[in-house]
């Protein structure tokens, strides 16, 4: 807890039985208040492994895909009292000890959503990010900053901390249950006059760690063009996307509770 809010880590988990353990080792229990596993119908032991490591977990019975993932975790974080829920992949790729600056940039009032960003600084090469990915990022990112107005060093990061406010005000549901729901939630945060602040981050690509392969990647990149360009198109109201519109479905606590176990 931070100043008197209650922090929740949520994991969107597949697969993750090999790296569960060191990622939740590093978790500032100091500050962290719950731990959330979704377990998106994974193929090894992720959710025994969590449920011995103490952690509240659930678990699809089917694949719902990265975006349903997280909308499952948000949801269930939500419903069990989380002032702040920060977002942290299970596959050890990101530091979970920034957890605690993450949080604190939202508790402390300044801003509502907080991010780590392998690009500021030189994390994301030395890292390991492959090239390819490295210049298909910075590409993506010039070009969103034009059509969104705004200014971030990437909008592909996978570490983010959220208030409770933000989480309860997007139209989340309206997002893609693939991986271009990260991309499209900071657009709508963008769209609804929510500010974001980018926190360095050092990154860690391994074996071992989730990473999307170059024919899904290609697919992402053009869903990135398409929320960039969907956001312009719904600023100028020649189009009114469901993903930017307040009338949107938000995310509603307990509705496929029973859809978990």
């Amino acid at each position: 807890m931070i100043h008197g809010r209650r922090v929740c880590v949520v994991m969107p988990a597949y697969n993750a039985e090999a790296t569960l353990r060191q990622t939740v080792d590093e978790v500032p229990r100091d500050v962290v208040d719950d731990i959330i596993v979704v377990d998106d119908a994974s193929h090894d032991n992720t959710a025994e492994l969590a449920r011995s490591l103490n952690l509240h977990v659930l678990v699809h019975p089917k694949n719902r895909g990265y975006g349903g993932n997280q909308k499952t975790c948000y949801r269930e974080a939500l419903s069990r009292g989380a002032d702040i829920v920060v977002m942290v992949h299970p596959d050890y790729q990101y530091a979970p000890r920034l957890i605690t600056a993450l949080a604190s940039v939202i508790a402390s009032g300044l801003y509502p959503i907080a991010v780590g960003s392998r690009i500021l600084g030189i994390g994301a090469l030395r890292g390991g990010m492959p090239l390819y990915k490295y210049v298909a990022n910075r590409m993506l990112t010039l070009v969103q900053n034009l059509l969104l107005g705004y200014k971030l060093s990437e909008y592909h990061t996978g570490f983010r901390a959220f208030s409770k406010e933000v989480l309860e005000a997007l139209p989340l549901e309206e997002n893609s249950e693939g991986f271009v729901f990260d991309n499209q939630m900071l657009a709508q945060a963008i769209y609804f006059g929510f500010d974001i602040c980018e926190v360095t981050c050092p990154t860690r690509y391994h074996g071992a760690a989730s990473s999307i392969s170059f024919g899904p990647s290609v697919r992402y990149g053009f869903g990135v063009l398409a929320t960039s360009f969907l956001f312009r198109l719904a600023r100028w109201q020649i189009l009114h996307p469901r993903i930017f519109s307040s009338a949107g479905h938000c995310l509603s606590v307990g509705e496929y509770r029973d859809a978990c176990h």
